[in-house]
C-alpha cells in the first residue's frame, strides 16, 4: 500500500470486470492492465513498485506500459494541494478506469469535486465501538449511567425539591426572621409587607469600614480572582510583554487598547497575524509601549475586505482556481488536463506517437532527395 496522499484511485462508471477487458493491448500492456486493475484502493502505483511486484518487465517496459495505458484512456495521474492556511503540501494519486475513457471526459470528471475529494487523503480514523478490540489489548470499561447508579446517592437539597414539585426558583435571599440591630445598615423590605417601623426608618445608616490587612497578607485588591475571560485581542496584547519586555502593558493599558484590536481582528486577521504586525521592527529602545501600540494600532490596521453580504448582486463571484493539476504519465511534467492529452505533456506525445512537429514541405523534400542523389553521384568511382 501507498503512503497517505498517495496511490490508486477507481474512477466512477466502470463496467463489470470481464475476461475481455483489456483484449485489443499488446501483450505486455494487458498483462500490466489485469495486474492494476485488481490492486485495491490506495496501492502503490509507481514504476518502482510495479517492477518489483512484475519479475516479467523491468522499470523501463513498465514505464512504457504506463504511458499506453494513459494514451489509451484507462489511466490518469493527478496532484491536488491539500491544508489549510500555511500547512499545505501536494498529493498525489493515480486515477484508474477499467473502461477506457477520452479526453474530454477525463477533463470533466478531474473538475469536479467529487474528484477532489477522492485525491484528498482521509484523516485518521477513529476507531468504532462495535469493532472488537484487538487480541492482548487491555479492556477499558466507559463508565455508563447504569455503573453511576450503584453510587450512593446524594441526599436531594431544598432547592431541587422546590424544582421538582413545580415551584417557580427564588431570586432573592430568604427574609430573615430575626429582627435586625440599629448598628446595621438598613436593608429594604419588599413592598408587599408594608411600611418598615419607625425606629428602623430613622436609623442612620452605618457604612462597614473595610477591615486593614494585617501584617505580611496579601491585600483584597492584588489578589488572584477568577473573572470573566478576556477576549482575545485582551489576551493578545497582554503577551506582548511577555514575548518581548520592551511592550510590556498594564492591564490598564490592555484594556485600553483592546477595542483598537478587537477592530483588527474583525476584519478578518488572525492573532498571530496582529502580533508579528505590532512586534515587527521596534526600536532599541522602547519609552512608551502603550503609545507605541496604540500609534501602530490605529496606523497599521488592515483594509475591510467586502463580505458575501455586502457585495452588490451585480458583481460576479471570483471563479476558483482548479485545485486538480494532471502529471505526464512518462515525465511527471504538472500542468491542466486541458494541456496534457492522452495524459502526456506535448514532447511525450510527440515521442510516443512518432509524429514530429514541424512537417517539411515537399519543396524541401525534393531539395533533399537531389542533393541525396548527388552525393551518390561523387562516390562512385570514375
Amino acid at each position: 500500500m501507498a503512503k497517505p496522499g498517495y496511490g490508486k484511485r477507481s474512477a466512477p462508471g466502470q463496467q463489470p470486470r470481464s475476461r475481455d477487458d483489456f483484449s485489443l493491448l499488446p501483450t505486455r500492456e494487458r498483462y500490466v492492465a489485469g495486474f492494476i486493475d485488481h490492486l485495491p484502493e490506495g496501492a502503490a502505483m509507481s514504476v518502482k513498485q510495479l517492477a518489483k511486484q512484475l519479475p516479467l518487465y523491468g522499470q523501463q517496459a513498465i514505464g512504457t506500459s504506463l504511458s499506453v495505458l494513459s494514451v489509451a484512456g484507462y489511466l490518469r495521474r493527478v496532484r491536488c494541494p491539500v491544508g489549510d492556511g500555511e500547512q499545505v503540501r501536494w498529493v498525489y494519486r493515480t486515477f484508474w478506469s477499467r473502461t477506457a475513457r477520452d479526453n474530454e471526459w477525463w477533463n470533466t470528471y478531474l473538475a469536479t469535486e467529487t474528484a477532489v475529494q477522492a485525491i484528498a487523503p482521509a484523516g485518521p480514523e477513529t476507531p468504532r465501538s462495535d469493532t472488537p478490540p484487538p487480541p492482548g489489548a487491555p479492556t477499558v470499561e466507559t463508565p455508563t449511567r447504569r455503573a453511576t447508579a450503584e453510587e450512593p446517592p446524594q441526599a436531594p437539597s431544598q432547592s431541587d425539591d422546590a424544582r421538582a414539585e413545580g415551584a417557580p426558583e427564588p431570586t432573592a435571599a430568604p427574609q430573615q426572621h430575626t429582627p435586625f440591630p440599629t448598628s446595621y445598615t438598613h436593608q429594604p423590605q419588599p413592598a408587599e409587607q408594608g411600611p418598615p417601623p419607625r425606629a428602623m426608618a430613622t436609623a442612620t445608616p452605618v457604612t462597614p469600614v473595610p477591615a486593614s490587612p494585617a501584617p505580611g497578607e496579601v491585600p483584597t485588591a492584588l489578589r488572584a480572582t477568577t473573572g470573566p475571560q478576556h477576549s482575545p485581542a485582551y489576551l493578545a496584547l497582554a503577551r506582548l510583554g511577555r514575548d518581548d519586555h520592551r511592550l510590556a502593558l498594564s492591564a490598564h493599558d490592555c484594556t485600553t487598547l483592546e477595542p483598537l484590536a478587537t477592530a483588527w481582528l474583525a476584519r478578518g486577521v488572525s492573532v498571530d497575524y496582529l502580533t508579528s504586525a505590532l512586534t515587527a521592527g521596534l526600536p532599541a529602545q522602547v519609552d512608551s509601549p502603550a503609545g507605541l501600540l496604540r500609534r501602530r494600532l490605529t496606523d497599521k490596521i488592515p483594509p475591510q475586505l467586502p463580505t458575501a453580504g455586502t457585495m452588490s448582486p451585480t458583481s460576479e463571484a471570483p471563479v476558483p482556481s482548479r485545485r486538480i493539476l494532471m502529471e505526464c504519465t512518462t515525465c511527471g511534467r504538472p500542468g491542466p488536463a486541458e494541456a496534457l492529452p492522452d495524459g502526456l505533456c506535448r514532447p511525450c506525445h510527440h515521442t510516443h506517437t512518432g509524429t514530429s512537429e514541424s512537417i517539411p514541405a515537399p519543396a524541401e523534400i525534393t531539395a533533399v532527395k537531389a542533393h541525396m542523389a548527388n552525393l551518390r553521384t561523387l562516390l562512385k568511382p570514375v
